[in-house]
């Protein structure tokens, strides 16, 4: 059997994107992980599936799959690319459309040459959000990385992230750092880890290592995750552009009970099929 999928990107974040009927069982961890490979399947940092919508006023209930096979609960960029997909196929209403996810509604606004906005919702910084393991919530917290520490501030996007600080994102132990943060044990869910450089206040550089996917070019939640830590602590305005490796995403966050919006490129790769082992 085959399924049609589209390759998309939002500034370098990479997914396959395909609709799959409610309760079909032929998406296994096994299955993704071939298909994520970048070298013997078609590679992603996230797959993407689509399935009809469980509520009348959404276009689509969508599940996103790590690299790694693990099923996670949100995804920024993924989100835009499902919302720019669906505008391709006339599914958008003056531009506009809500996406239903694991991690609740998402609205979503197509702009001019492929650029999506997506609402993604009021920052969590309760610990319980993420899950994070911590006697309350706080600005920032000192973690113990084997024999070192350092300190972190978590917060939950429909997803959960751990945002460090630091001089010069190019320089940052992403690799290592990233996976010691990642697995830490006050993490009972793993986490995504972003390292962030603040420019000004309304611009920073942007590293994010993705929990069941490693170091990715861009990471939308990541983004808007760092902006949320960095108006919290008082460094960031209100209108933040977040440099990654992949392209820049725009982020903003007027403040606390506030929405935070997402906005960046989305751009479609390429189309194909693929097959699916029904036995």
């Amino acid at each position: 059997m085959h399924i049609d999928f589209t390759k998309m990107h939002g500034a370098g974040n990479d997914f396959v994107i395909f609709d799959l009927p409610a309760g079909d069982s032929r998406v296994t961890p096994e299955w993704l992980r071939r298909l994520a490979d970048r070298r013997t399947g078609i590679g992603f940092d996230q797959a993407l599936a689509l399935e009809p919508a469980r509520r009348a006023d959404t276009a689509v209930y969508y599940r996103i799959f790590n690299a790694d096979g693990d099923e996670v609960e949100q995804c920024g960029n993924g989100a835009r690319c499902v919302a720019a997909l669906l505008h391709q196929r006339g599914r958008s209403a003056g531009g506009e459309l809500t996406l239903d996810s694991p991690a609740g509604l998402v609205r979503a606004r197509i702009g001019a040459a492929g650029r999506v906005a997506v609402d993604m919702g009021v920052p969590d910084f309760e610990p319980a959000a993420l899950p994070f393991l911590a006697a309350a919530a706080a600005d920032s917290y000192l973690l113990e990385t084997g024999s070192d520490s350092v300190e972190i501030s978590a917060v939950s996007m429909g997803n959960p992230h751990a945002v460090l600080r630091v001089a010069d994102v190019d320089a940052a132990p992403v690799a290592t750092l990233g996976a010691q943060i990642g697995q830490h044990a006050r993490f009972p869910r793993r986490v995504n880890v972003g390292f962030m450089q603040i420019v000004d206040r309304g611009s920073i550089r942007l590293r994010v290592y993705e929990r069941g996917a490693g170091e990715t070019l861009a990471c939308g939640t990541g983004a808007c995750a760092a902006v949320a830590v960095g108006r919290r602590r008082g460094w960031l305005d209100a209108e933040v552009r977040v440099q990654m490796r992949g392209g820049e995403l725009s982020v903003n966050w007027p403040g606390p009970r506030e929405h935070l919006w997402l906005t960046g490129p989305t751009e479609t790769s390429f189309t194909g099929q693929v097959e699916v082992q029904t036995s």
